[in-house]
């Protein structure tokens, strides 16, 4: 069991009998006297892909979820899904594409630092690094002329994601991105 007080971000726990991964967590500290310091917890149910919002006391138990993290590389995918190979014992499995719906946008072959959560055989999950570096394969030409403040433009990457990247990034340029918010972060 788990006390809610040392719950930390990317944890897995199990909330009503399934298991949910820690996506934030918020401290509020009454200012009453006598007030229990409340976490606020968004999860999100690793079988469902569902979100849930909590309130716990610091000393509410949790029950650890059963979970293995295995070290995957990204094979290759199509239109339904996506095949890893396991790095510990080499063998290769397919995930579909709705059950990994939030990670989709960043996978490209060759990936690294990709995790899969095993739980009774199943895939569960994947982490992913907090960054990615992907090559840009359209955007608009810089345009020249004198502006004050700092300009974005929008950037095609090789998995069909789109961000804003600043105005002097080029086609073919190697930019890094954060996979926890999906924003540029800078240039690789």
């Amino acid at each position: 069991m788990k006390k809610a007080g040392d719950l930390r971000k990317g944890e897995i726990v199990k909330v009503d009998g399934e298991p949910h991964v820690v996506e934030s967590l918020t401290v509020q500290t009454p200012a009453a006297r006598g007030g229990a310091t409340l976490y606020k917890v968004r999860f999100r149910n690793l079988k469902s892909r569902r979100k849930a919002d909590r309130v716990f006391r610091g000393d509410d138990l949790l029950a650890e979820a059963d979970f293995e993290r295995r070290p995957v590389d990204v094979l290759y995918g199509d239109a339904d899904g996506m095949t890893f190979m396991d790095l510990l014992d080499y063998s290769q499995f397919t995930v579909p594409r709705e059950e990994i719906e939030d990670a989709w946008p960043y996978l490209v072959e060759g990936l690294e630092g990709v995790s899969a959560v095993v739980s009774e055989g199943r895939v569960l999950g994947l982490e992913l690094p907090s960054f990615v570096i992907l090559t840009i394969v359209e955007t608009s030409p810089m345009v020249k002329g004198g502006s004050a403040t700092a300009r974005t433009k929008p950037a095609k990457l090789p998995t069909g994601l789109v961000v804003q990247v600043p105005e002097h990034i080029e086609t073919g340029d190697a930019i890094r991105i954060d996979t926890r918010t999906g924003q540029y972060s800078s240039k690789a």
